[in-house]
């Protein structure tokens, strides 16, 4: 297999030979990890469920954690999924990178579409499942939204979105993914969305690709999936909690696959992970730091505050020139756009021009930060 370097290994040999500016503090704004300590009842949890240790996991999820999802899931979709619909995993990331194994295991040419720029783990089981890819390329030409080409969509055995959308922070109304939904159908495709950002919302909450399914009258939700983490939710990556959730024939063979593959939570993190499910109060917490952070960024460098993520998909001329620079004289670390991305048949990336800024500090490391952007951009 020939998987592509990580965009931060990229960053790393980028700024490998650069000595930054050391009258600045360092701020590294690339990685989607929040800077904030996981709330204290959630350690709590942990700390007083570690005699569990002695205990396997099952695959299948403790009820406890079970039941905190689908009450997740009820209170904030208003969807009530039933004990099938939804399967407790390590975080996402391994299952969106085993998920489509399974899925297309049986497939003699398997054809995948994803957003572009993405999460590169949507590439990387691309690879390990021989599969060939289809780009739904976001640009600002599309107001970051995947076109629809039913021509193309109609040949794919898995179509992956991610709204709300790491990079871009681009997101799809009801509607819009209700019409998605309707194509799942019509040329009998699965479609997943990665929904990992749906917590972190500046204003009116993003829904979910479930609400759309049963709002165009897939209420079975046939041939659609949603993954959901809450290592953004609840400044937690370490608990490795997410979930997948939607057709329950898929899910009940999915089941059966991962028995084998040796995913269990142990019991400590799945405790935990359920006082985390069940409780709003630390999350409202969180959007109001990231709300603010975003005012900041409106104040400093004159961008519009996105619906949701904790993003900024910042226009520059030049990202390359400009991530070397920002390290170089103000000790500032972002993300350059073409390492999230790949080029289109026109051979355009459409991540070029853009540098990835995750607000994740606090008001004051963030207040800096923008204001050495801003005047790195001034220059």
């Amino acid at each position: 297999m020939n998987f592509e370097p990580y965009p931060f290994e990229k960053l790393n040999d980028l700024l490998s030979n650069i000595t930054p500016n050391k009258d600045y503090e360092t701020s590294v704004l690339t990685i989607g990890e929040p800077q904030f300590e996981t709330p204290s009842f959630i350690q709590d949890a942990l700390k007083n469920s570690s005699h569990l240790l002695k205990k396997y996991p099952k695959t299948a999820g403790e009820d406890k954690l079970r039941e905190a999802q689908i009450n997740f899931f009820k209170k904030r979709f208003s969807i009530e999924l039933n004990n099938n619909q939804i399967i407790p995993s390590l975080g996402t990331r391994e299952v969106l990178f085993n998920f489509p194994q399974f899925l297309l295991f049986d497939k003699k040419n398997p054809l995948m579409a994803f957003t572009n720029p993405f999460y590169q783990i949507y590439e990387g089981a691309a690879i390990s499942c021989r599969a060939r890819t289809i780009h739904l390329n976001l640009s600002q030409e599309n107001n970051f939204k995947p076109d629809i080409n039913e021509e193309k969509l109609s040949k794919c055995d898995l179509v992956i979105l991610n709204f709300p959308n790491n990079p871009t922070t681009s997101n799809l109304s009801i509607d819009e993914l209700g019409s998605w939904v309707k194509l799942a159908l019509k040329y009998d495709f699965v479609l997943l969305n990665d929904e990992c950002y749906s917590e972190i919302y500046t204003g009116i909450p993003p829904v979910s690709l479930l609400e759309a399914s049963a709002y165009v009258g897939n209420k079975s939700f046939k041939n659609i999936l949603v993954i959901n983490s809450i290592s953004k939710r609840s400044s937690a990556p370490g608990l490795r909690s997410g979930f997948i959730a939607g057709d329950e024939n898929i899910l009940k063979e999915y089941m059966k696959y991962r028995t084998y593959i040796g995913c269990a939570s142990p019991l400590p993190l799945q405790y935990a992970a359920a006082e985390a499910w069940g409780d709003e109060k630390h999350v409202e917490l969180s959007r109001k730091i990231y709300k603010n952070n975003f005012k900041l960024a409106k104040e400093i460098l004159g961008i519009k505050i996105p619906d949701a993520t904790f993003y900024i998909w910042l226009k520059v001329d030049n990202a390359i020139d400009f991530t070397v620079r920002l390290y170089e004289k103000y000790n500032v670390k972002v993300l350059p756009g073409e390492f999230l991305a790949r080029k289109n048949k026109d051979s355009i990336n459409p991540g070029i021009g853009y540098v990835r800024i995750a607000l994740v500090e606090n008001e004051d490391k963030i207040k800096s930060a923008l204001k050495r952007i801003k005047e790195c951009m001034d220059e």
